[in-house]
């Protein structure tokens, strides 16, 4: 910005200079040729002027305010004759021609300093410069030009001029680029905030972006953790399973399948009907047995409950099994439609969480709560017995509440137990899928 104001100042400056010059010197012709050309159109057919022309022209350049103007007035013939001078001692003296009276002799008005090197300034001792202004005089009726008038004029006022008017420019070049700089500035200024807010903002979308990719890294290597964990407890589910089937019904079945042959050895009819007998107690033990079992692996038909629905169904089953009531609060309308491993989560929380408060305190205070809040399901169930941080999270025939903490969090949810002298409470939270109709 600096240089282009400097170089911006000084060529406006030359410019504005050279043309207050040539204003100058057009003024300065206009009234020139108005002034001497009638005075010298005896150039025309002579090479010098007579005396009375010249007795008018010192009356015309010597007197008054043009003499306060122009210190001297030549003029000059083609050939460097001095027609006329200001300076009587120069008339009819010979010189080379000044430069501005050949380009005068073309016709143009030309202005420039004063060369005190010249001819005729070294014959008159010259040592102050003056703007000296060259102007063609014409013959009137051809146009030819006949002479060429040359005056000093003196470079105070011009120079004084000279001064304002580079003052005012520069003025004007330097207002205008303090302009240009302050906008610049102001622009700069404004998008250096802004860009600053955005870096800030980019930063801190960075950190959330940062801070949710590891959390998400967390929340899957916790449900494939509680996934594979699933995984190994459905099997050692399946192992309990198996050897409830053995070391009970199958026993049974087996020790009625041995009693056969003593039915087939029996020596009178009460014998067989005895032994009979045993065979029918031992295979309704067997079923019985092998039915109990049944009820912990089937579960009732949820497809087309909602999960209020089958929170109240798993509430009404464990009070028609154990004869002990259960406060069921449930706020909110939850989804009536979920996904099924959510649906079979809901389930076994609720029937694991009743039979905990059953076993361990005696069915006293069992409390069920559900909760819809946005795409957050919450349940909770808490007995007022004497819980005791001890109680164990598995429980035989079943998953236990360890099991409940894989389900809960294979869907991406919270599991917590509570134990304390007012009780226990467990509770899970879980998103709902996006997918769910509510």
């Amino acid at each position: 910005m600096l240089a282009a104001m400097f170089l911006a100042g000084v060529v406006i400056s030359g410019i504005v200079t050279r043309a207050a010059v040539e204003s100058t010197a057009a003024s300065s012709a206009l009234f020139l040729d108005s002034l001497l050309s009638p005075l010298v159109q005896q150039l025309a057919r002579r090479e010098v002027l007579g005396p009375q022309a010249i007795a008018r022209l010192d009356e015309a350049l010597k007197e008054g305010a043009f003499a306060d103007r122009f210190a001297h007035v030549d003029i000059w013939r083609s050939d460097g004759l001095a027609a006329y001078s200001t300076t009587s001692d120069l008339i009819g003296g010979r010189f080379p021609p000044p430069e501005g009276a050949a380009m005068a002799f073309d016709g143009e008005v030309s202005a420039r300093y004063t060369d005190l090197a010249a001819g005729e300034h070294v014959a008159r001792a010259w040592t102050t410069k003056y703007l000296e202004i060259y102007v063609p005089l014409r013959e009137h009726g051809s146009g030819r030009i006949i002479a060429v008038v040359e005056i000093h004029e003196l470079t105070q006022p011009l120079e004084a001029k000279l001064l304002k008017l580079r003052v005012q420019t520069w003025l004007v070049v330097s207002g205008a680029a303090l302009s240009i700089a302050l906008a610049l500035t102001g622009v700069v200024y404004s998008n250096s905030r802004l860009i600053g807010r955005q870096q800030v903002a980019l930063e801190s979308r960075l950190a959330e972006i940062e801070r949710v990719s590891h959390q998400n890294s967390e929340l899957r290597m916790k449900v494939q953790r509680a996934s594979g964990r699933l995984v190994e407890m459905n099997e050692s589910y399946l192992r309990n399973v198996g050897a409830e089937l053995h070391d009970g019904p199958v026993q049974l079945i087996g020790l009625s399948a041995l009693k056969i042959e003593q039915v087939r050895r029996a020596a009178d009819k009460d014998g067989r009907a005895a032994i009979l007998t045993a065979i029918e107690g031992l295979l309704g033990d067997a079923l019985h047995d092998m039915r109990a079992i049944a009820r912990g692996l089937v579960l009732p038909e949820i497809q087309a409950l909602s999960l209020r629905e089958i929170v109240e169904s798993v509430v009404r089953v464990h009070e028609r099994r154990t004869g002990t009531a259960v406060s069921l609060i449930c706020d909110g309308t939850p989804p009536s439609r979920s996904s099924q491993a959510m649906r079979l989560c809901a389930y076994r929380f609720v029937q694991e969480g009743l039979n905990n408060a059953y076993r361990h305190a005696g069915g006293h205070g069992q409390t069920v709560e559900c909760r819809h809040e946005g795409d957050v399901f919450v349940l909770r169930v808490s007995d007022d017995g004497a819980g005791t941080a001890g109680r164990p999270e598995t429980s035989e025939g079943s998953l236990g509440l360890f099991g409940l903490r894989e389900r809960v969090e294979s869907l991406g949810g919270t599991f917590s137990v509570r134990h304390g002298r007012q009780g226990t409470v467990i509770e899970m939270a879980t998103v709902l899928n996006g997918g769910d109709e509510v």
